[in-house]
């Protein structure tokens, strides 16, 4: 049995922040295989996952890109919309058919400008968010290229 995400959305914010935040939700559905996002373009938009799995890259020079986490029911896709100069750090992929609900990064920018509480609310979950993904981010690399280091 698997724990539950301490960054899901239903584990991080109220009944009121997260209506709040769900009443400017769309919903929108990617294919197996689609491209999400790719690092270095604008980040306009953030995505909930509804259903499916979708996975966060970084490309590596002369290689494929690595895996840094597989994204399920419930968390946040991408963080890189709520920090100047709002340009995605990493990829994202549907790895599976993906619904997800999807939010103008320029509104809830506004929203939380509006709302210091709210505000401040959604950047801590930005926040906890950001700091798992980093963590995983340096284990898989580590993983990865920590080994062919010491062989040389």
């Amino acid at each position: 049995m698997s724990t539950p995400s301490p960054i899901r959305i239903a584990a991080v914010l109220s009944t009121e922040y997260r209506g709040r935040l769900m009443s400017h939700a769309r919903e929108v559905n990617f294919r197996e295989g689609a491209r999400i996002f790719d690092e270095g373009t604008r980040a306009e938009s953030f995505w909930i996952v509804r259903s499916g799995t979708v996975t966060l890259e970084i490309p590596v020079p002369g290689r494929r890109p690595t895996s840094i986490e597989s994204l399920g029911p419930g968390e946040l896709v991408g963080w890189s919309w709520l920090f100047p100069p709002y340009v995605w750090q990493l990829s994202a992929e549907a790895m599976t058919p993906v619904r997800a609900y999807e939010f103008d990064a320029t509104t809830v920018r506004m929203l939380m400008d509006a709302d210091p509480a709210f505000g401040s609310a959604i950047g801590h979950w930005v926040g906890r968010v950001l700091a798992l993904r980093l963590q995983q981010t340096r284990t898989r690399l580590l993983d990865r290229f920590a080994p062919h280091a010491a062989a040389s």
